[in-house]
Parts: structure tokens; sequence; C-alpha cells
């Protein structure tokens, strides 16, 4: 298998990775605006030069809890357009070499090796289009009663 560069995103305490590919850039505390009919795990959205962004609580979205603040956020582009996925803490580039396996997590790609650790690797088109269009009802259901 080929090895992928990817940018490791913690999310509360563990660690994801998003293919580099994807990732536009990163941004520190953004400014959000709450969107009031918005699904609970959209927390708002925020001007990236002159772009409306909207902004995803990426704990809710992979159902591992909740974002409680809003100081990094990884900027992704999908076929539906720019998404900011917040995260814990600063990312950081990584090569990934070592597949170890599938994850049971919905949309992901499988698990990782780095540094004796293990990062997920998630599916950006599959976590955030599949959200945003609402086409997915078990796991809009699931992110709802999270």
């Amino acid at each position: 298998m080929t090895a992928i560069q990817a940018l490791l995103i913690p999310v509360g305490d563990n660690m994801y990775a998003l293919d580099a590919t994807a990732v536009r850039e990163v941004v520190t505390e953004p400014l959000p605006t709450r969107v009031p009919t918005a699904p609970p795990w959209i927390l708002g959205v925020f001007n990236l030069r002159g772009e409306v962004v909207p902004l995803f609580d990426t704990a809710a979205i992979i159902g591992v809890g909740r974002m409680t603040s809003v100081t990094f956020v990884v900027v992704v582009t999908t076929s539906v357009g720019l998404a900011g996925l917040v995260v814990s803490g600063l990312p950081q580039v990584a090569r990934l070499d070592d597949h170890v396996g599938p994850s049971d997590m919905r949309c992901t790609l499988g698990m990782y090796a780095f540094n004796n650790d293990v990062a997920v690797l998630l599916d950006v088109e599959a976590l955030l289009v599949t959200s945003s269009r609402g086409t997915d009802e078990d796991s809009s259901r699931e992110l709802a009663h999270s």
C-alpha cells in the first residue's frame, strides 16, 4: 500500500488523520457566527478571506462527544465547497505508512500506525457531504442525540 501524506488532528483524547490532499489550511481562533436553525453538529459559520465557511463539531460528527472550544480549525475542500473541522489541538503533518486494519467507526478509511501510536483516517467526503445533505438518516439521528 502507498504511504499517505496526512494531517494528524487531535479530537478529544484521540488522534485522527485527514488525507493532506483534502486540507486547504489550518486557522486559529476564527470568529464563528451561530446559525439558529443549523443541526447541532454545525457550530456556525466563519469568514475566511471573504468566503463563508461552515464550522463543524468534529467530535459530534464522528460520535466521540462534543467540542468545547474553537481554537484550531482545519479547513478542508469537499465536493460541495469548503468546510471547517474544529479540532482539540494543533494539527501536525505526518506520513502514514502502515495500514494496521479497518476502523469500525463510520466515515473512516482505516487505522494507520505512526510514531508508536495509531490514527484513524477520516473520509472527508463521507463525513461532511453526507452530513450536509442530510441523506444519512441514521447518522443524522445519532448526531442529534449525542
